[in-house]
C-alpha cells in the first residue's frame, strides 16, 4: 500500500513539474522590428543552442482571423524547434481589435518581419537563404502571402531585401478569401487581392500544410484545391490530412490548457521531417508522430 501511495505521489509531482514548465515557456528575447502609425511590433525570439555556423530561422504568425490573437500561440512550437537547432520566432503583427487594421495591414507586417529577419541575418546568426514562414489559420494565411502575394510592402523599408521566405509551413491556414473560403466580408471589394489560391504562380518556395478534414472554419476543400493548383504550376506542395479534427487542432497544451499534445506532436514531427529534407535541420525529431 505504501508503494502504491509513493508511486501516486511521484506521478503527481511529475505532472506538477510538467505543468509548471509548460506555464513558464518564455522567449529568450523580444526584439523590436517595426513601428508604424505609433504601433511598435516585436519578434518573440527562441534561440537554439550556441552554434558557430549560421542556422535556419522560422517565423511563426498566430491565428485569430486578423482580428485578435497572441504570439504565445506558437511559444510551444518555437521552443521545440529551437531545441532542434533552428532560430524560432513568434511574431507580432497588427490586428483589428488592437490596432483597428484589416488583413491587408497584417500582410504588410508579415512581410516586414521576414525582411527584418533576413536583413539582420548576421546578428541573429542565421542563413538568410534558410528562412521559413509559418503560422496557423489567419497567421498561416500571412505566411503563404509572404511567399506569393506581390505588393503590400512597407515603403519605408529597404525593398532591395526580399520579404519572400525560402519555405512555408501552414497549420489549417486560410487559402481562399472569397466566399468559397474564409474572410470575404473582411476584404469586401478586394476578395482575391490577398487570396493565396488566386495568386499562385511558378517558382514558389516549397510548402507543407496540415488540415483537418472536419474543419468548418476553413473548408478542407480549400486545402485540397490550393495544393492541387500549386502542383499544377510546378511547385512543391504537400498536404497532410488529419482525420476527424476541426479547426485549431494543432494547438499544444501550453496554449490550449487541458488539451493533450497529440496533434502538437504529429504536426511538429512532420514539420521537423520537412525541414530536415530541406537541410534546415539535422538529426531526428524528438517528438513522436503518434
Amino acid at each position: 500500500m505504501k508503494i502504491i501511495k509513493l508511486l501516486i505521489l511521484v506521478a503527481v509531482l511529475n505532472l506538477e513539474v510538467f505543468s509548471i514548465s509548460a506555464q513558464n515557456i518564455e522567449p529568450n528575447d523580444k526584439i523590436f522590428f517595426k513601428e508604424i502609425n505609433g504601433d511598435s511590433l516585436y519578434l518573440h525570439v527562441f534561440k537554439p543552442e550556441i552554434s558557430k555556423n549560421p542556422t535556419a530561422a522560422i517565423v511563426l504568425f498566430f491565428g485569430g482571423g486578423w482580428v485578435s490573437g497572441t504570439p504565445k500561440q506558437f511559444y510551444q512550437q518555437s521552443k521545440y524547434l529551437a531545441s532542434r537547432g533552428i532560430l524560432a520566432i513568434s511574431a507580432e503583427y497588427r490586428v483589428k481589435n488592437i490596432h483597428g487594421t484589416s488583413p491587408f495591414e497584417s500582410v504588410a507586417d508579415a512581410k516586414s518581419a521576414i525582411r527584418w529577419v533576413r536583413q539582420h541575418a548576421d546578428e541573429l546568426n542565421i542563413d538568410p537563404d534558410k528562412i521559413v514562414a509559418s503560422g496557423g489559420s489567419a497567421g498561416g494565411h500571412l505566411a503563404i502571402c509572404t511567399a506569393l502575394v506581390e505588393g503590400h510592402e512597407n515603403a519605408n523599408e529597404d525593398l532591395s531585401i526580399s520579404s519572400v521566405p525560402n519555405a512555408v509551413v501552414g497549420y489549417n491556414p486560410v487559402f481562399d478569401t472569397t466566399d468559397k473560403g474564409y474572410g470575404s466580408k473582411k476584404v469586401i471589394g478586394r476578395e482575391t487581392e490577398i487570396s493565396p489560391t488566386h495568386q499562385i504562380n511558378r517558382n514558389l518556395p516549397p510548402m507543407l500544410f496540415f488540415h483537418g478534414n472536419e474543419d468548418k472554419t476553413v473548408p478542407y476543400e480549400n486545402a485540397i484545391r490550393f495544393t492541387s493548383l500549386m502542383k499544377e504550376a510546378g511547385n512543391e506542395c504537400k498536404l497532410v490530412t488529419v482525420e476527424d479534427v476541426g479547426h485549431g487542432f494543432f494547438n499544444g497544451s501550453f496554449f490550449r490548457k487541458g488539451s493533450s499534445d497529440k496533434y502538437f506532436n504529429i504536426t511538429m514531427y512532420n514539420t521537423d521531417k520537412f525541414l530536415k529534407k530541406l537541410r534546415f535541420l539535422k538529426g531526428k525529431p524528438t517528438v513522436k508522430s503518434k
